[in-house]
C-alpha cells in the first residue's frame, strides 16, 4: 500500500503538508520528485519547492534519510513501514505547478507527490484535506481523480491504478463556480475558480459542440468515463495543459461572456479555442504518443523531433474545429487562421530552424525564448500547425476529398492510440502515403528545411485568396484591418511614463540598422519626446525620412539615425474568392 496525505496547512505561506506512507519500503528504498511533466517541455525543477523532507517510523521514530541529488531521497538501511513528511510551497499561479492562497489551491501531483521508485506501479491512495478554519468551511475539491470514499466535489479519500495516473489528476480546491453537460454520452463539468460574470449556459452550450465533434471524430466513443475543465479566472492570463481526464486551464476574466455580452468576443474564441486544442490532446498526445514517451522519463529532457505533430497538428485543429463544431462562422475561422500564419510569417526565424529541430529543442530554445526569439527559432506549434494544414488540403485536394487529415487521426488512434505503441519518426510519413498512394517525401521533406510552405496554391484551388499586406501597427495581428502603415521602427515595443520600452528588434529592420536593441527606452524621434503612439507619430513622416533617435541603455545615452522603409509585406490575409471547389474543405 502507497497512500500519499495532502493538506493545505497555511494558505497566506502557501504551505501544503504532505505525508507519505508506505507499507512495504525495500532497504535503502529511494523517494524521487518529476523535474518536469507532460505536456510542459522544460526542467520545472519541482523539488526546489520540498521543504523539510524527513523520514519517520509511522509510531514517530526517526529514520536516516540522505538525499543523493536535486530530486532524489534515500532510505539509510531501513525499509518495512514508513513515513516521509515535507511541505510543498505552492506560489505558482500557473497550470503546470501548484498554487495556494485564501482564495484557492491547486496542484499538479508532479509538483507535490514524492514517487517510491521501483514501485511506480503499484496502486495509490489519496486523503485530500481542508485547509483548518472558518474561512475555508465553504471549500469544495474538484479532480477527475477516482473517489475511492470520498463524496463528489468533497474531500475525503481518492486512489489511482499506479503513480503516473496519481499525477495525471490535477486537484482544485477552494469555492468554485461548476457547471456540467454531457458530450457523447460522458459527463462534462466547467469548474471556474475566481471572480466573473461568466455565462456558463453559453459556454456549456459551445463545449459540447466541440467535444462532441472531437470524440465522433475519433469514433465515437470518448476515452474517460467523466472530463473536467478546471480553470482559473484572473486579471490577465493563459495558459492549459492536458491531462487524461481532465485539462487545467487559465484565462482572464474578459475572456468569459457574461450574458450580456452576445456576441464572439476575440477573447472567447481564444478561450474555446484553447478548449479545444486541451480537449483534441485526450487523443493526439495523451494516447497516441510518441515512442520515447512510452512511458515518460520525468527525471530528465526526454528528446522528440515528432512535435510537430503532437502540438502542430493539435493547433491546426483546434481553430478548425471550433468552426466545424459550428461556434465560429467561416470569416472567423478565416480571420484566425489568418493570425495563426501572421505569427509564422513575421518571424524570420523560420528560414533558420526546421520543425522536426524547433521539436527537439524545445527544452531549450522554444520553452526558453529570449528577446531575439523571433529571430533564432520557428515554432512546433504555428509552423507545425500550417504543416498540418498542407497536408490536409492535399489529402483533400488528390483524393477529390475521399481522404483529409482526419483519416490520418483516426488510424493513429486505431493503431497507436488504441494499441498503446509509440509513433516513430516516419508513422505520419507513412500513414500519409498509404491514403495517397505515392511516395510522400516531397511533403515531409518540409519538416526537415526552412522553405516557406506552399500554401498559397493549395488554398487557391479550395476558393481562399491568399495574400500579403504590410501592418498596420504594432496591435495588428493578421488578417483584414486598417490600411497598412508607411513606415514602422522594426521593433515590438510597450509604451512606459516616459517613452517606450523596447522588446524585440527584428533582424534586418529599421530599429536594427539604427542600433536599438531589446531593452532599450526609446525616449527622441527627431529631437520630439516619444510617447505610446509611436506608429503615428513615425507614420506622419512617412516612408525615406531620416531621424534622429535618442535612448537610454541602461543608464548611459545614446543616439543613432533611423531610415524608415516601407513595412515589410509580413501580415497574412485570407478571402474567399470565386474558382476552385469550395466543397473539398470550408
Amino acid at each position: 500500500m502507497i497512500h500519499y496525505q495532502i493538506q493545505p496547512i497555511d494558505p497566506l505561506a502557501h504551505l501544503f503538508a504532505v505525508t507519505l506512507r508506505v507499507s512495504q519500503a525495500s532497504e535503502n528504498q529511494q523517494f524521487t520528485l518529476p523535474a518536469w511533466l507532460p505536456g510542459s517541455y522544460m526542467i520545472r525543477d519541482f523539488a526546489r519547492h520540498l521543504i523539510g523532507v524527513r523520514a519517520q517510523r509511522p509510531g514517530g521514530d526517526p529514520l536516516p534519510l540522505a538525499q543523493l541529488d536535486k530530486q532524489t531521497w534515500q532510505l539509510q538501511g531501513a525499509g518495512g513501514e514508513v513515513e516521509l513528511h515535507y511541505q510543498v510551497y505552492a506560489w505558482d499561479l500557473s497550470v503546470r505547478g501548484a498554487h495556494l492562497d485564501q482564495t484557492h489551491g491547486f496542484f499538479n501531483g508532479s509538483s507535490t507527490f514524492l514517487a517510491v521508485v521501483g514501485q511506480e506501479q503499484q496502486p495509490v491512495s489519496v486523503t485530500l484535506l481542508a485547509p483548518e478554519g472558518e474561512p475555508y468551511r465553504n471549500w469544495r475539491v474538484a479532480t477527475a481523480m477516482r473517489e475511492a470514499g470520498a463524496e463528489r466535489y468533497g474531500f475525503g479519500d481518492y486512489a489511482a491504478d499506479n503513480y503516473d495516473e496519481l499525477i495525471d489528476h490535477p486537484v482544485e480546491m477552494g469555492e468554485f463556480t461548476l457547471a456540467t453537460f454531457e458530450a457523447g454520452g460522458v459527463p462534462h463539468d466547467l469548474v471556474l475558480t475566481g471572480r466573473h460574470l461568466a455565462d456558463t449556459d453559453r459556454i456549456c452550450d459551445d463545449l459540447r459542440k466541440i467535444c462532441e465533434y472531437q470524440i465522433e471524430l475519433f469514433g465515437g466513443k470518448a476515452p474517460y468515463s467523466r472530463y473536467l475543465f478546471l480553470t482559473q479566472v484572473v486579471g490577465n492570463g493563459f495558459g492549459g495543459l492536458e491531462h487524461r481526464a481532465s485539462t487545467a486551464l487559465m484565462c482572464g476574466r474578459g475572456d468569459l461572456p457574461s450574458a450580456n455580452e452576445p456576441g464572439m468576443s476575440e477573447g472567447y474564441r481564444t478561450f474555446l479555442s484553447l478548449c479545444s486544442h486541451e480537449y483534441f490532446h485526450n487523443w493526439n498526445v495523451k494516447r497516441i504518443k510518441p515512442a520515447t514517451f512510452t512511458p515518460f522519463d520525468l527525471s530528465q529532457e526526454s528528446y522528440t523531433r515528432q512535435l510537430w505533430a503532437y502540438e502542430g497538428i493539435t493547433s491546426y485543429y483546434d481553430d478548425f474545429l471550433v468552426y466545424r463544431s459550428g461556434c465560429v462562422d467561416k470569416d472567423t475561422y478565416l480571420q484566425m487562421l489568418a493570425e495563426g500564419m501572421t505569427r509564422v510569417t513575421r518571424g524570420v526565424g523560420r528560414f533558420k530552424q526546421s520543425l522536426r529541430d524547433s521539436s527537439f529543442n524545445a527544452w531549450t530554445k522554444f520553452y526558453k525564448q529570449d528577446e531575439n526569439a523571433q529571430n533564432a527559432i520557428v515554432s512546433y506549434y504555428t509552423k507545425g500547425a500550417l504543416f498540418a494544414l498542407m497536408l490536409d488540403l492535399t489529402l483533400r485536394l488528390e483524393t477529390k476529398g475521399q481522404r483529409s487529415l482526419d483519416d490520418v487521426m483516426r488510424l493513429l488512434w486505431q493503431r497507436h492510440g488504441q494499441t498503446g505503441i509509440g509513433t516513430d519518426e516516419d508513422t505520419h510519413q507513412g500513414l500519409v502515403a498509404e491514403l495517397l498512394n505515392r511516395d510522400v517525401s516531397d511533403l515531409f521533406a518540409y519538416l526537415d528545411n526552412t522553405d516557406d510552405l506552399p500554401l498559397e496554391a493549395l488554398l487557391e484551388q479550395v476558393g481562399i485568396e491568399m495574400r500579403m499586406r504590410a501592418a498596420n501597427g504594432a496591435g495588428d495581428k493578421g488578417g483584414k484591418g486598417k490600411p497598412a502603415l508607411k513606415a514602422h521602427l522594426g521593433a515590438r515595443f510597450r509604451a512606459e511614463h516616459f517613452g517606450v520600452r523596447i522588446e524585440a528588434v527584428s533582424e534586418g529592420g529599421n530599429a536594427h540598422r539604427a542600433g536599438l536593441a531589446a531593452g532599450d527606452r526609446l525616449i527622441a524621434v527627431d529631437r520630439l519626446e516619444v510617447n505610446g503612439s509611436l506608429d503615428s507619430q513615425l507614420e506622419r513622416y512617412g516612408e525615406g525620412a531620416t531621424l534622429a533617435l535618442h535612448w537610454f541603455r541602461r543608464d548611459e545615452l545614446m543616439s543613432g539615425t533611423l531610415e524608415l522603409r516601407a513595412a515589410p509585406m509580413d501580415t497574412v490575409v485570407l478571402s474567399p474568392i470565386d474558382g476552385g471547389d469550395k466543397s473539398l474543405w470550408l
